[in-house]
């Protein structure tokens, strides 16, 4: 039987989630939480039973914007989604009850966020791909391990005399991350949603700041899934890029992951030919492709509502040049409608 979450059923789905191999820290029930109150969107978090126990979910927000489109995905703004089932029964029975909603909300296309490739017959994106590496126990072995030119730039940090800390709040954070995306001609979300982010998730949701003498140089959320780290929301301030402020805080999340005992570092997904698909390969780090995967409803192709697409290129030029202040006042409009 196919059922949706509601907030009695949160444990049990998310004893699922945790259990299950291919389950992701975007696979938790807390996002559709995080999702209502700091978007709006209406969600429909489906799962199935067989004899009273969940062998399947699907997590799905409903995203209809006149700018961005009509669609329907698992999950958005999360990089990973998709079908997590015990059987090929529960996944099929999962795919139809998707496909069966996407027809009934009409909207434009449905979008399954994989990591791996589950219906080769439906068109997919070859846009993004995933980095992520196995951690070594000894923190000096994963230092020597960055290729030698990165790891320059990491010592460079160290040299000038960086140090990271862990803030409670988010109000840093956003001020780094607000100011990267404006520099690169993107819309920022709400600090609505960090703080729910924060709310919700708790400590699995970790915010690491890096400073030079007092000031802020860069900050970074990081999300702890089970033996995993995500430095998944990022930025520097103008100074980072002098004193190799990226390059030093992300070392620091991998050096404090791995005294925690994380076995795994995940950099998270990049468009190729991207400046962070780059920035990720020179720290050793071998990219593998992600399968979003669409079945079209009203839409007659997939669409294209990225940075890389020639369209947007007048749009980004004029963002970046708005005054932080306003592209903090403007950009969560806008961006609670991209996924």
């Amino acid at each position: 039987m196919i059922k949706e979450l509601d907030a009695s059923n949160y444990s049990r789905w998310d004893n699922f989630v945790q259990n299950h191999t291919d389950a992701t820290f975007f696979h938790l029930s807390g996002w559709q939480e995080v999702i209502r109150k700091a978007f709006g969107h209406k969600t429909y978090f489906l799962y199935i039973e067989n004899d009273n126990q969940i062998t399947g979910i699907l997590p799905l927000v409903h995203i209809k914007s006149f700018l961005f489109g009509n669609n329907l995905v698992s999950i958005a703004p999360c990089v990973y989604g998709g079908i997590v089932a015990q059987d090929e029964h529960s996944y099929l029975e999962l795919d139809k009850a998707a496909c069966r909603l996407a027809n009934e909300l009409a909207v434009d296309c449905l979008e399954m966020r994989n990591k791996e490739q589950k219906s080769p017959e439906r068109p997919y994106k070859n846009l993004y791909v995933s980095f992520s590496k196995e951690l070594d126990s000894d923190v000096e072995k994963n230092f020597l391990a960055i290729p030698r030119k990165q790891r320059a730039m990491v010592r460079k940090g160290i040299d000038a005399g960086l140090v990271s800390v862990i803030d409670t709040t988010i109000d840093r954070l956003y001020q780094a991350y607000s100011e990267s995306v404006r520099n690169l001609g993107t819309p920022v979300f709400s600090k609505k949603y960090f703080q729910a982010l924060k709310d919700v998730f708790g400590n699995q949701c970790e915010i690491l700041s890096v400073e030079y003498k007092g000031q802020l140089i860069a900050s970074v959320m990081s999300f702890y899934f089970k033996d995993e780290i995500l430095p998944y929301y990022g930025g520097g301030t103008d100074l980072a890029r002098e004193l190799k402020g990226n390059d030093f805080m992300y070392w620091e999340v991998m050096r404090r992951a791995v005294e925690k005992g994380v076995k795994i570092f995940d950099y998270g997904r990049s468009k190729i030919g991207t400046g962070s698909y780059s920035f990720k390969k020179n720290w050793g780090f071998v990219p593998k492709p992600l399968f979003y995967e669409f079945y079209l409803v009203k839409s007659e192709s997939m669409p294209d509502i990225n940075p890389l697409n020639p369209k947007y290129q007048y749009f980004i030029a004029a963002w970046k040049r708005l005054p932080l202040t306003v592209s903090q006042w403007v950009g969560p409009w806008l961006s609670k409608n991209l996924s």
